[in-house]
């Protein structure tokens, strides 16, 4: 499999949440997931927090494939989705809203804020949350049951939690927002405990009030992170089931604010939040 030679990128982030995005429709097969882990690296690299790839689709007009700074593949990335529904608009191959196929499944994000030509904002109907531990990928219990306020032991602790996926799995835990010991201790022990074999994202979340949650992250393959889309619209599914908020949530992240909805009607969460590009590149290490 070719690995070397030249690769253009550009570089976006939602809320420092931050990807390089590779146009790869026509650009043989390699060996994405060493790509990922040599171009993210945020100080013999690139840096970022993964590489999203532009694909071919037989079911929708692009694809997105998702290699996290581990060379991890992931699912889902509502903050990548969103960065590249402004990467294909601003070069005018997407009008206000477009379909793209994801691992997740087939998704539709929808520019709704625009100045100078460029989107700034982006809604995306996230689909529905999926509660079954089948679903979440969860290796012990009923596959069919949800794992809703469940005690895990980590290191001789007790952590109550409830798991649920947006196409990729989430752990959330309600309480005082951990400081960044915690989130460095107990983040990869969660991510990495035998009963997540596929490894889960963790996340802190504090609630303010019916309308008002923050949060911090620890994602799967790529640690600490400013921001987790997927995440975002999870701890609201979660907060908004369990009563403790209402179902249109302001979410205060490390990098900024997004807005998480859970719309009866159709089941399904919606995401609103924005997108910047930071800049073009080519990758030519020698």
């Amino acid at each position: 499999m070719e690995t070397g030679g030249e690769v253009r990128f550009t570089k976006l982030h939602g809320l420092g949440n931050d990807y390089l995005y590779i146009d790869a429709r026509a650009l043989p097969e390699r060996d994405w997931a060493d790509l990922a882990r040599t171009m993210s690296d945020r100080h013999f690299g690139i840096g970022a927090d993964g590489i999203i790839l532009v694909v071919p689709s037989a079911v929708a007009p692009v694809g997105m494939r998702i290699f996290n700074a581990d060379g991890s593949e992931s699912e889902m990335c509502g903050n990548g989705l969103r960065g590249l529904a402004k990467w294909l608009y601003d070069r005018r191959e997407f009008g206000e809203e477009q379909a793209v196929e994801t691992g997740a499944g087939v998704l539709y994000p929808r520019v709704v804020a625009v100045e100078r030509g460029r989107a700034t904002h982006i809604q995306v109907d996230m689909g529905p949350p999926r509660w079954s531990r089948a679903a979440i990928g969860i290796a012990v219990g009923d596959p069919d049951t949800p794992f809703r306020d469940d005690a895990l032991e980590v290191d001789g602790e007790i952590i109550r939690a409830t798991a649920v996926s947006m196409g990729n799995p989430h752990l959330i835990i309600f309480g005082p927002l951990w400081d960044d010991e915690q989130l460095a201790r107990l983040g990869p022990r969660l991510e990495r405990h035998p009963w997540f074999p596929r490894r889960i994202n963790v996340h802190s979340v504090a609630v303010e009030s019916r309308t008002a949650i923050r949060m911090r992250h620890w994602e799967r393959g790529a640690g600490a992170t400013l921001a987790c889309g997927t995440g975002v619209a999870a701890a609201v599914a979660v907060a908004s089931a369990s009563g403790r908020t209402d179902t249109r949530v302001t979410v205060s992240v490390p990098g900024g604010e997004l807005v998480a909805e859970y719309v009866a009607a159709s089941g399904h969460m919606v995401l609103t939040g924005p997108a910047v590009e930071v800049g073009e590149g080519i990758y030519a290490p020698k």
